[in-house]
């Protein structure tokens, strides 16, 4: 449920009327828009009668009942109002949101070492890349299959921040491991296989740092909706979600599905920021520019895209990995043209 305030109720009115309804038991959330001021109720408040909110002050506009199971994460909480992430990097602010300019994160799939990632981190920036991706802890299907250098390789993303003045995200796999790579990372990912790790997911709501949660690759977009309601719930307002392709019945010629008709859907359903991850949904680096450039088109608020130095000496992920040539061509001579023509794109140029 939210209550939407009247343009210039004052300040006291509304802390006044969200200490009233924390006494009903109801945990109120104020969320400020251009023009009004709303506040969500969480809490029990199936048997609440709208009008008995409305009562409580005439600076009240309006009392709505948010239907979703999920709450927090849905639009009708903010009153249709688009959500944003604003994640402070070496370079600066940078925002992730339907009314900002795409923001494309780029890297391998795993830090090998440290020449590798630092080069990377400098060609990726240099096309106009404002995020390093990079796995420290890595989840494969297989035990024998290289798993990420862990600790260590936490150190050599640190170095490539400090080189480049990227924003660094990688991956969280274990609820011990939050704190040292919150040290390091501005932005925690949650991979496609701990979507539903619900430990994981409150102990992530818990802390500060921004979240992308990937969705599962079986999981329907409900599922993945109230993974996010978990983050929101401990606390942590900034998820990113992230599209990775889904699992479907045939494999043979891409290795997921990528389904952009998520961008429409979550669009309605849902007040969060939406990134695009081409890489891993088609599986095959030939495939990566046509998809990054639909889901661009589709509008999407960002792009995760896999680039390594010699995709085929990769330890992992090498056949869906772009080379750095093969990128900067890609953000300079395609996406721009799309992003451009629906107004996404970046006023500064690429490269500065």
């Amino acid at each position: 449920m939210i209550i939407v305030m009247q343009p210039g109720a004052p300040e006291l009115e509304i802390e006044r009327i969200s200490d009233e309804l924390r006494t009903w038991g109801l945990h109120p959330e104020k969320i400020v828009g251009q023009y009004k001021v709303i506040i969500g109720l969480v809490g029990e408040t199936a048997g609440l009668l709208p009008e008995r909110i409305q009562e409580l002050s005439p600076w009240i506009d309006e009392v709505v009942r948010v239907e979703q199971p999920f709450k927090r994460v849905s639009r009708e909480f903010r009153h249709g109002q688009p959500g944003e992430v604003t994640i402070d990097t070496p370079n600066g602010a940078v925002v992730f949101g339907e009314q900002h300019p795409l923001v494309v994160v780029a890297g391998p799939c795993s830090v090998e070492n440290e020449q590798m990632i630092i080069e990377t981190a400098l060609r990726v920036k240099q096309a106009g890349a404002k995020f390093l991706r990079g796995g420290a802890y890595k989840p494969r299907t297989s035990p024998y299959a290289f798993q990420g250098h862990g600790e260590s390789a936490l150190e050599l993303l640190a170095a490539a921040r400090a080189a480049s003045g990227l924003g660094i995200i990688t991956e969280v796999m274990d609820t011990a491991d939050i704190e040292k790579i919150a040290q390091v990372a501005d932005v925690l990912q949650l991979g496609a296989r701990n979507m539903q790790n619900f430990a994981l997911l409150k102990k992530i709501g818990a802390q500060n740092k921004p979240v992308l949660l990937k969705r599962g690759m079986a999981a329907t977009i409900e599922e993945w909706l109230m993974a996010a309601e978990y983050i929101l719930a401990g606390g942590n307002p900034n998820v990113i979600l992230c599209e990775r392709g889904i699992r479907t019945f045939d494999s043979r010629y891409t290795r997921n599905t990528l389904d952009l008709s998520v961008i429409p859907v979550l669009r309605k359903l849902t007040h969060l920021p939406i990134m695009i991850d081409p890489s891993h949904g088609t599986g095959k680096s030939d495939y990566v520019p046509a998809m990054a450039m639909a889901a661009v088109a589709a509008g999407t608020d960002s792009l995760m895209i896999e680039v390594h130095p010699n995709p085929a000496k990769a330890l992992s992920d090498g056949p869906q990995s772009l080379t750095p040539e093969r990128f900067d061509r890609l953000m300079r001579s395609e996406l721009a043209v799309i992003a451009q023509a629906v107004g996404r794109w970046p006023q500064v140029a690429v490269g500065v």
